[in-house]
């Protein structure tokens, strides 16, 4: 019995031992991979680099130079963004990175706008990082045979196989020569679809390079969310060169697009746990001290200039230049409302003109009416029910006439509306332009019922012989009725002028938008 007790006591100390060993063993195991997990999802470091990006306002100087950037080409900098190209046929741009850029992981983040008239548009934009500049060239207005990446957002179907626009990653080492026809196809790590052209915001691209993985984030423009970004490719195991340059460029071919790039920021990214350089321990002291001199020279030099001018004019009050200037938003915002007002007063002018047709219209109809009350009394009746069939027939097209007429009016009165409420809430780009446009097409429709139903009435006449001796009736104090013909011919010359005078307007105000 002192055995057996002895035993149990034995056994449960040896499982007991067994159990905390066991556990032990399962929370070490678990903080290992709790570590490990933590240590993955890790994000690394970013630090913003100002020598090596730009954004607005004020971007460009005075002489239109880029603080620390190099345009080459048709680039044309201005105070919110450089345009690389224009919207004119053969065009090349670039805008380049003075300082060549030493990171082993970087994030670039590029806002851009694609805009033109047509539906499709041509070549396209180019962000690059290679070894060298390369100003000019045939591929997006940069160099061929480049050492390093090129991410390109190509608008034009060169193989006419229908995949664009698209956005296509192609590195190269310096002896390929870019395969134009089939539009970097054959050499791409990395595409995908997207639509970047004529966008209501500007298009994001995040470029990311991190422990030799490319991955290109694309926020569409469709929301003014700049954080709204969706997967677009990722490369893996990819080696660019150590040190290079960024740049931007853009070229056009026989179709144009505005390439506008907005903004391009530069982050350099560090691994968790290491600690990035402090950004003075990059400089050297002696530049440090001489760039400081030069600050100071320059500062003395202002104030002197400010107080010889404040001598020679001392009723001059100083004011900030950039009140002198409009932005880019600010000059959108004036051409729409000046457009606005233009479309105003034309929708007013037909509003009149309208107004006369229906009066002449009902006066018309009335002496019908009239004349054929007058004619019921002593006519024959063969002729009473020819002549009454033939006159009511006409009764019956004029009124038609009258109320497509009545409805295009009340269209042209809604349109009035729509515009008078725009410009009143101060909110060109939103519904406002949308519901003008309808209105328009709901004019044009109506216009081409009215004409539809005039030229069918006289087909009918025509056809009918016996029609043609039917005039209209004559009464002496009331000025004589209006031929189907002259008022079809009327209607006719009256829409083409309006359609010519909107084509004219819309032509004039592409040709001003690319001075802009």
């Amino acid at each position: 019995m002192a055995v057996s007790t002895a035993q149990r006591r034995a056994a449960a100390a040896r499982a007991l031992l067994l159990t905390f060993l066991t556990a032990l063993t399962f929370h070490g195991g678990a903080a290992d991979v709790a570590a490990g997990a933590s240590t993955t999802q890790a994000l690394p470091h970013r630090r913003f680099e100002y020598k090596y990006s730009f954004k607005g306002p004020h971007l460009a100087q005075s002489d239109g130079s880029i603080p620390f950037w190099v345009h080459s080409g048709n680039a044309i900098p201005s105070a919110d963004q450089i345009r690389i190209t224009p919207s004119l046929r053969s065009q090349r741009g670039s805008a380049w990175t003075k300082n060549k850029v030493r990171f082993e992981h970087w994030e670039a983040e590029v806002t851009f706008r694609v805009s033109g008239r047509g539906r499709m548009g041509a070549d396209g934009l180019a962000v690059w990082f290679t070894s060298a500049q390369g100003l000019d060239g045939p591929v997006y207005g940069a160099a061929d045979q480049w050492n390093g990446i090129g991410i390109f957002f190509d608008s034009f179907d060169n193989d006419g196989k229908k995949n664009n626009p698209a956005i296509i990653v192609v590195g190269n080492n310096g002896k390929l020569v870019y395969d134009h026809q089939n539009d970097g196809s054959t050499q791409a790590l990395g595409t995908c679809l997207r639509d970047f052209r004529n966008k209501p915001y500007p298009v994001r691209a995040k470029i990311t390079y991190y422990k030799k993985t490319l991955t290109v984030l694309i926020n569409n423009g469709f929301t003014p969310d700049k954080e709204d970004y969706e997967f677009c490719t990722k490369v893996d195991n990819m080696i660019i060169p150590s040190e290079g340059f960024f740049g931007v460029s853009a070229a056009t071919g026989g179709l144009a697009d505005d390439h506008d790039v907005l903004s391009f920021l530069l982050f350099r990214l560090t691994e968790p746990g290491q600690q990035p350089p402090p950004p003075e321990s990059e400089i050297p002291k002696e530049e440090k001290d001489k760039y400081q001199e030069e600050f100071q020279n320059f500062q003395q030099e202002l104030d002197k200039k400010k107080e010889e001018f404040q001598k020679e004019h001392p009723d001059v009050q100083a004011e900030p230049i950039e009140d002198f200037y409009e932005s880019v938003n600010e000059r959108e915002i004036r051409q729409v409302f000046e457009g606005q007002n233009r479309i105003h007063m034309e929708i007013k002018q037909l509003h009149r003109q309208l107004a006369m047709i229906l009066d002449e219209q009902r006066r018309y109809v009335s002496v019908i009416t009239d004349e054929i009350a007058k004619k019921g009394t002593v006519a024959e009746s063969g002729q009473l029910d020819s002549a009454g069939h033939q006159i009511g027939s006409v009764i019956a097209t004029q009124q038609e006439v009258l109320r497509n007429l009545n409805e295009l009016r009340n269209s042209f009165f809604e349109s009035l509306k729509q515009i008078g409420s725009v410009q009143h809430q101060g909110n060109p780009g939103g519904m406002g332009t949308y519901e003008t446009i309808q209105h328009f097409n709901d004019i044009k429709e109506h216009l081409h019922t009215v004409r539809r139903d005039v030229e069918h009435l006289v087909q009918r006449n025509v056809q009918n012989p016996g029609e043609k001796a039917v005039k209209c009736p004559e009464v002496p104090p009331m000025p004589s009725c209006l031929s189907t013909v002259h008022f079809a011919v009327f209607i006719v010359i009256q829409s083409v002028l309006f359609l010519c005078y909107v084509m004219y307007k819309s032509q004039q105000e592409a040709a001003a938008k690319k001075f802009f």
